[in-house]
């Protein structure tokens, strides 16, 4: 799950519009597979990297499409959502089942994990059913070969009726013989009866699916045996399109599924999966092979010690220090935005700004571009100067623990936690990526399972996750103050879980349950890195730029319009509630536009007017918790709708000088930091 979450960044590897990838097309592969199993990078193998990337229609599920050449002719690669099978849990899995049903592929490739043969071909089984072309691509021969196991490929490709290729794909192992095979392949219709069920508790499951087969005659892609199968497990959807069809025979059809349903004493697709990870189980034993005894490695103890809280939380701690303050916010928000700003923005503004004065000579326009808070000066240069390269170190480790495989061992760790406040271990990418860039963030949240997960993990990010560039501004601020940056870390902590928790309470619904491949621990590949990097700096251009550029033009409409000073003016009051001087009311409002121009601004009062100990500590929290950026804002608004992104903000606003407050008075009533 967590390689899928991911793809929406590592595998958008844009040049454009859609058509450009699939223009001359003459046919489409979809490439299917359970998540974690390599088929993002076997996907690039074959297609290259002019990839386009689009939401699936009425989804926020990111499909991948590229093209092809195999067999003389040009395919069109669609690389689908991860799956565990064809009766959908997940709007991920009915995306890739619509998939298969909606553009009838010339070929399915299933991309498998060769080191766990059996839980693969509980879903060739099923693919083998749709009644579609299929070729089985055995990934990660190479872990499989570490992990002393042998494969007899080609029994396995004579028992399934269909070929089976063994592939490295970060290595291109095998690369050539799948093309090969999908060529070879096309046109060639997979065996319908993958497995014969047996009877189970009164129920004759063969008879059923042989009766709802017959009462079928409408054109709906999948093949009868298929389709049968779907409609006894209670798929709803299958049950809604066939009702439509053979509006006719659906009643019949619906008395065979009661009839079914009521006689078995268990859910008909627990019976099914049963059925046939047995026949898994046997065909792989029988072509798997133990090529010596294995024993744990140093990676197997060390993936174990990742995963366990007593250790785990630990090695998070070295983790977070060691990579994301020393390496990104002390190296990258200090040393290399101050290089960029000092020495390259300050050397291209001046002339800059004396070529927008000539050729701009009315005021109000010159304000536009090169104002405090103009196009250039607020967005390319914050854009450019200041987040981007936080950001891109951020991306460099954030590719660097996925390509090891700490990601989903650090999903696990936090899982249990998580799940008091109605998330599960899959949100820790957006969490984790919050601390980048909350914009960001937010725009990943569309890859969790539900609406009510997706809408807490909004929250929790607009409430009390700071971004990196913030978050370094603010540890410069509070580190001269003996436990204020401790004092900070545990109130941000104590919000972010009780927000959390209050969310789970009144969000209606329930925890999903949370499932995640966890790959072996490998030494990570430059290539895959930097590649990873590059596609998510690109779409950091791409998407958050323009945000930036957006506040700046809002930003000149409130100078000009005097609404910005009435804001100000309006601030002033909550400010002093909370123990703060009027100065600092224009910082609030510099911080919702850019979130360390609030921080800086602050950090610039305590310059001139001296805070104290307690004013820096409480301005730092409300700071935090204050609204977050404009560019964050909108993204929020057009993920969730106008009205819930201004409740979100509403509610955030109301936080941050409650928060203040109450630590304003108990720290003045303990005398502390004074």
């Amino acid at each position: 799950m967590i390689a899928k979450m991911l793809q929406n960044l590592t595998g958008a590897r844009c040049c454009g519009p859609e058509q450009k990838t699939t223009e001359q097309a003459t046919g489409t592969i979809a490439l299917v597979g359970q998540p974690n199993v390599g088929k993002s990078v076997l996907f690039a193998n074959l297609t290259g990297t002019y990839v386009a990337v689009s939401n699936y229609p009425g989804t926020t599920v990111e499909v991948a499409r590229g093209t092809a050449e195999l067999a003389g002719r040009r395919f069109q690669v669609v690389d689908t959502p991860g799956m565990y099978s064809l009766l959908p849990l997940s709007e991920e899995e009915r995306v890739a089942r619509d998939i298969l049903v909606d553009e009838q592929p010339d070929v399915i490739v299933q991309v498998g994990d060769a080191r766990n043969l059996e839980r693969t071909l509980t879903l060739t089984f099923q693919l083998m059913e749709t009644g579609f072309p299929l070729v089985l691509a055995l990934n990660m021969m190479d872990e499989a070969r570490a992990a002393g196991l042998s494969l007899d490929t080609d029994r396995l490709s004579e028992a399934l009726g269909m070929p089976v290729v063994p592939t490295v794909s970060v290595t291109r192992e095998g690369m050539d013989e799948l093309r090969e095979a999908i060529g070879q392949q096309q046109g060639r219709p997979a065996p319908v009866e993958a497995v014969r069920y047996a009877p189970r508790e009164g129920v004759d499951i063969e008879e059923a699916v042989q009766e709802v087969e017959g009462l079928l005659e409408g054109d709906y892609r999948l093949s009868p045996r298929c389709l049968a199968l779907l409609l006894l497990q209670g798929d709803e959807q299958v049950h809604e399109r066939v009702q439509r069809t053979d509006t006719t025979s659906y009643p019949r059809i619906a008395e065979v599924v009661d009839e079914v349903t009521g006689a078995a004493q268990r859910p008909l697709d627990y019976t099914l999966t049963v059925q046939r990870r047995h026949r898994a189980q046997a065909l792989s034993a029988e072509v798997t092979h133990a090529a010596g005894e294995r024993r744990d490695t140093l990676r197997d103890r060390l993936s174990d010690l990742m995963t366990r809280p007593l250790t785990g939380l630990p090695i998070l701690a070295v983790v977070l220090y060691f990579a994301f303050y020393q390496f990104v916010g002390v190296f990258g928000a200090d040393v290399v935005v101050h290089w960029i700003e000092d020495d390259v923005f300050d050397l291209i503004t001046p002339p800059f700004a004396s070529f927008v004065e000539t050729v701009l000579p009315w005021q109000v326009w010159q304000e536009l571009v090169i104002g405090d808070y103009g196009l250039w000066t607020l967005g390319l240069r914050y854009a450019v100067g200041i987040i981007l390269p936080i950001v891109t170190f951020f991306f460099l480790v954030f590719a660097l623990f996925e390509d090891v495989g700490y990601l989903p061992r650090l999903a696990l760790l936090l899982d249990r936690t998580f799940k008091k406040i109605g998330l599960s271990g899959r949100a820790v990418i957006p969490m984790v990526l919050g601390f980048g860039c909350d914009t960001m963030a937010t725009m990943v949240t569309r890859t969790l399972n539900t609406k009510r997960e997706r809408l807490i993990s909004i929250i929790l990010l607009s409430v009390a996750v700071p971004c990196s560039a913030q978050l370094g501004v603010i540890m410069a601020l509070l580190s001269g103050v003996p436990g204020a940056l401790l004092l900070w870390a545990g109130v941000m902590l104590a919000v972010y879980l009780g927000v959390g928790a209050v969310a789970a309470r009144v969000l209606p619904g329930r925890a999903e349950p949370f499932y995640v491949e966890v790959p072996p621990l490998r030494l990570p590949r430059l290539r895959n890195v930097l590649a990873k990097t590059f596609a998510r700096v690109k779409w950091y251009f791409v998407e958050i730029l323009p945000l930036f550029l957006i506040a700046s033009v809002l930003i000149w409409l409130g100078q000009l319009t005097g609404i910005f000073g009435l804001i100000i003016g309006a601030l002033e009051h909550p400010v002093r509630w909370i123990g703060l001087p009027a100065e600092t009311a224009a910082v609030f409002l510099l911080g919702f536009f850019r979130r360390d121009y609030g921080a800086a601004g602050l950090y610039d009062i305590h310059q001139t007017v001296g805070l104290s100990g307690r004013q820096l500590v409480v301005s730092a929290v409300a700071l935090t918790l204050f609204l977050p950026c404009i560019a964050h804002f909108l993204v929020t608004a057009r993920e969730r709708g106008w009205r819930t992104g201004l409740a979100i903000g509403a509610m955030v606003l109301a936080i941050s000088f409650s928060i203040a407050f109450a630590l304003n008075q108990v720290l003045t009533h303990l005398g502390a930091l004074a």
